[in-house]
């Protein structure tokens, strides 16, 4: 009965909301007449109502995170569930903007590898009972791909009235990053995936 209790929290609560907003980034799109009223320099009504979701749905994670690690309410269902929620609203976000045409596709694939193999590398060392903590260049990826898909989604608005390509230069960025980190995170982990 405790398990089911502490399952419930407000942490974990966060998280299930933002799985659910996830449905919501995707939905939005597909309204036509949503996506064909300009409100300015290219941004659509839908452009604009994907990028407030997906900064609410980001928000939640940093607070239900601060509030897991400030009120020790660390539990197993937020451990698993709180970075796939993540990878899933940064998947969606990706995909939106594929769609959009504002993104290249082998830049979203590099993204969804590193997190594929990041995962995998994070079940084996939980298999070992080894916690991996998250890393500076894993926080800079993430903050970088936040960015890329902001930036985006308002077509790189304000940035085009001077001329400025600043949602593709993010996005390099991020994809830098991307391969940087995930590199780094082998590397340093080496030992987990090849045991002697």
């Amino acid at each position: 009965m405790e398990k089911t209790k502490q399952k419930m929290n407000l942490p974990n609560k966060l998280t299930i909301l933002r799985i659910l907003l996830i449905p919501v980034i995707v939905i939005i799109p597909m309204f036509s007449s949503l996506s064909e009223k300009i409100l300015f320099s290219g941004v659509s009504l839908s452009d604009l109502i994907v990028l407030i979701v997906f900064c609410i749905a980001s928000f939640t994670d940093f607070l239900d995170g601060y509030i897991a690690r400030k009120y020790k309410l660390v539990t197993d269902f937020g451990k698993f569930m709180d970075p796939l929620a993540d990878k899933l609203l940064v998947f969606a976000a990706f995909i939106i903007l594929i769609e959009l045409n504002r993104i290249e596709g082998w830049i979203v694939m590099i993204i969804i590898a590193r997190e594929f193999m990041v995962t995998g590398i994070r079940i084996l060392a939980a298999n070992n009972n080894c916690v991996i903590a998250a890393s500076k260049l894993g926080k800079a990826k993430t903050i970088s791909q936040m960015a890329a898909i902001i930036i985006l989604l308002l077509n790189n608005y304000p940035f085009q009235l001077i001329s400025i390509p600043m949602g593709l230069i993010v996005t390099y960025l991020a994809a830098l990053l991307t391969i940087v980190s995930g590199v780094d995170y082998f590397i340093k982990n080496k030992s987990v995936i090849i045991k002697k």
